[in-house]
């Protein structure tokens, strides 16, 4: 079985409930010497406050549905105020249904349930990790863990963790130079800060631990787990390394989860993509034999026919692709105007930015701020924009200018649009598209280096190339032969290769790897 820290990211995802998360891993099963990739779902629950029956009722409705899970992790309270709920399982009166690891205690009334701060099997497949260390699942999952609270004093409870406890779960990695991560960690409490420079960073997160924080920095988790703040939160993916200073490393994906039978029903969509088998697992299904649901997803809207950019669709062009994120995807404009002339797109069907969900339009954002990132170090700037008019799926052109005519580019396209007789708007800097034009309408919108948003609501016709053709002015990248893309057909070996050559070049800037 191949450990997991070997697999590609991209084939590493997740979907999301409020307090209790499954989660895909893969792993590698030997058959006469072949290897068959096989998916491995796991769950990961908040504090389960001695509501026992809940979440085993929860598990068992899921197991039902689509199958077995390899194990469930625990983080935040396990234990409530009612010691007879856990008597009814210790006594082998009720059972539970799955393999479950826990977390100690958080405070000093729950220290009466564990014997000891190395470990035990609380009952029948019930089993307290200890207070710190590392554990390898079945699958070959690697897991970290660290028990209870951060001490405010030099004394220390049976509850809490000092940064001797961190020294000593972190410092084998210290002088491993061939250590790659960790796969999950888990922690009751937040790493302190952990919304900084995330959107949104406002956050009512009390219980947090400058201490995990440091753990999470030099383990390197790929997913980190936490509770005890009653709350759901999310953060986009980030990198624990000094940026310049140390190589770049995979992501890690923070999960503050909310507690077991809160009131708060809200679910988040995310999805697995397979680059090389080319399945696309929506929010909310296991990929299985059976194909079983685990949970529902968000209605997905079917094209009218054939789409060229559904990431799941047969006819999409996979040797242009060159980044996956969770919502959205990368891809190599076919026929673009430049060669480093890149589209993001809906991995499903989604009309218009407009008409698009809120996760969808937060990763498009993410998309543009790498994008233009890696322009700038190459002393280009870029211009987005989309046509919502004669297309039956979103499409955002992404396309680089040299940096001196940025400037200029306001005045083209203004000057163009009016030798069409075309009213070319231009709206407040921080104004939301989705607030200015009414779902199922058709516009043109373009997002200009200087700032500019620039917007025509099509009323008529409207020329189709009218961005490609303002962008291919003698003024700024003087390519009038390019104007069509019909013109600018490669074979499938030469697009293979520039999108091979810029995914290499755009990895370092990549928030999806």
């Amino acid at each position: 079985m191949a450990d997991l820290s070997y697999m590609r990211l991209e084939k590493f995802r997740l979907w999301t409930v409020t307090s209790l998360k499954a989660f895909l891993s893969l792993r590698k099963n030997s058959v006469e010497g072949n290897y068959e990739e096989e998916l491995v779902a796991s769950l990961v629950c908040g504090d389960v406050k001695g509501q026992f029956s809940v979440l085993f009722k929860r598990v068992n409705s899921l197991q039902k549905k689509g199958g077995k899970f390899e194990v469930l992790m625990c983080v935040g309270d396990f234990f409530g105020s009612n010691h007879a709920a856990w008597e009814d399982y210790t006594s082998g009166r009720l059972k539970v249904p799955i393999s479950t690891l826990i977390l100690g205690p958080n405070k000093k009334e729950h220290v009466q349930y564990y014997e000891s701060k190395d470990g035990q099997e609380m009952c029948e497949n019930v089993t307290y990790l200890g207070s710190r260390g590392r554990y390898a699942g079945s699958s070959g999952l690697q897991i970290a863990y660290l028990s209870g609270m951060e001490a405010q004093q030099q004394t220390q409870d049976a509850w809490q963790f000092t940064k001797d406890d961190i020294l000593t779960l972190t410092g084998p990695v210290a002088s491993d130079n061939n250590y790659r991560g960790i796969d999950v960690l888990l922690t009751s409490q937040w790493p302190q800060s952990v919304q900084k420079y995330a959107t949104p960073s406002q956050m009512e997160a009390t219980c947090t631990s400058l201490l995990v924080g440091e753990v999470a920095r030099l383990l390197q988790p790929r997913y980190h787990f936490s509770g005890l703040n009653g709350i759901f939160y999310e953060r986009q993916p980030y990198r624990n390394h000094q940026i310049f200073a140390e190589s770049g490393i995979h992501v890690t994906r923070f999960i503050g989860l909310a507690a077991v039978g809160n009131l708060n029903k809200d679910k988040g969509t995310q999805f697995f993509y397979d680059m090389h088998g080319g399945d696309t697992v929506k929010a909310g299904k296991r990929h299985s034999e059976s194909g079983g649901n685990v949970n529902k997803k968000r209605k997905q809207v079917q094209p009218p026919g054939p789409c060229w950019f559904c990431l799941g669709s047969p006819d999409v062009e996979k040797h242009l692709v060159v980044s996956v994120g969770m919502q959205t995807y990368l891809a190599l404009a076919k026929g673009g105007l430049v060669e480093d002339h890149v589209l993001i797109l809906p991995i499903e069907h989604v009309q218009s930015y407009v008409t698009s969900p809120s996760d969808v339009q937060r990763e498009i954002i993410s998309y543009k701020t790498c994008l233009k990132k890696y322009f700038k170090s190459r002393n280009k700037d870029v211009v987005f924009y989309e046509r919502n008019y004669r297309t039956q799926h979103l499409q955002i052109q992404v396309v680089p200018v040299p940096q001196d005519v940025a400037m200029d580019l306001k005045e083209c396209f203004l000057d163009m649009a009016q030798n069409i007789s075309i009213e070319l708007h231009e709206i407040p800097t921080h104004s939301d598209l989705s607030q200015i034009v009414p779902a199922g309408a058709p516009y043109f919108y373009a997002e200009l280096p200087c700032g500019a948003k620039l917007l025509h609501r099509i009323s008529s016709k409207f020329p189709l190339q009218f961005a490609r053709e303002a962008l291919a002015q003698p003024a700024v990248l003087d390519l009038p032969h390019r104007v069509d893309w019909r013109n600018c057909a490669t074979t499938e070996a030469e697009a293979t290769l520039m999108a091979t050559t810029f995914k290499e070049a755009f990895q370092q800037y990549d928030f999806s790897l």
